[in-house]
């Protein structure tokens, strides 16, 4: 799975939209479900969202977004420690990322009966895409290899071109993002790394 090198400023176009999974405080160094280098894709994210900024492309963030006590959590037997809980310094968003005002924030992981690792899980992102006339999305976030690779794999099944920043993505573990790289490359995604 090649990655092509792309200059944000010339990648980004009409029809396009950014949209940055889950780079939460929670999920880089210090957080309660740290992903290894987490902090890593910020400066890479930043220079997408000036890009986006200056074309007028439109961006969207996921968040979970946990109730105390959610399913997803070890402590109610889910796979993972407490994290991202609702109004928690945890669920923010990282400081340093440069989110623009307009940015379209898209909430998940909400529900009590189930989890959503992908922003197309029962959000109503497609739709709402579709109705902007956006048909090509620019990926990047935390974890690749769970819910970047949920949300890559929702939105090439609800029909839009993905490409994947791969600089702008760090995994829980390699193996587990060279097996996401795979299952995205099958469903048709593709990627990009960031001049």
């Amino acid at each position: 799975m090649r990655a092509i090198a792309t200059n944000p400023r010339e990648a980004l176009d009409r029809g396009d939209a950014l949209i940055i999974v889950d780079v939460q405080n929670d999920f880089c160094p210090g957080g309660a479900l740290p992903i290894e280098q987490g902090d890593q894709v910020v400066p890479v994210l930043n220079k997408w969202l000036a890009a986006a900024l200056s074309a007028q492309v439109p961006v969207y963030a996921s968040r979970d977004w946990h109730p105390v006590g959610h399913l997803s959590f070890r402590g109610s037997g889910g796979r993972w420690p407490g994290h991202c809980l609702q109004d928690s310094p945890g669920a923010q968003f990282r400081a340093d990322l440069n989110l623009p005002d307009s940015t379209i924030k898209v909430t998940k992981g909400v529900r009590f009966d189930q989890d959503q690792s992908s922003a197309f899980d029962q959000t109503g992102l497609a739709g709402h895409l579709r109705k902007q006339g956006i048909h090509r999305l620019w990926i990047g976030g935390l974890a690749q290899d769970v819910c970047v690779l949920a949300t890559v794999l929702d939105a090439r099944a609800a029909g839009f071109d993905v490409i994947v920043i791969r600089d702008a993505t760090r995994g829980v573990t390699r193996e587990g993002c060279m097996a996401a790289d795979e299952r995205m490359h099958e469903a048709g995604a593709r990627f990009a790394t960031t001049l």
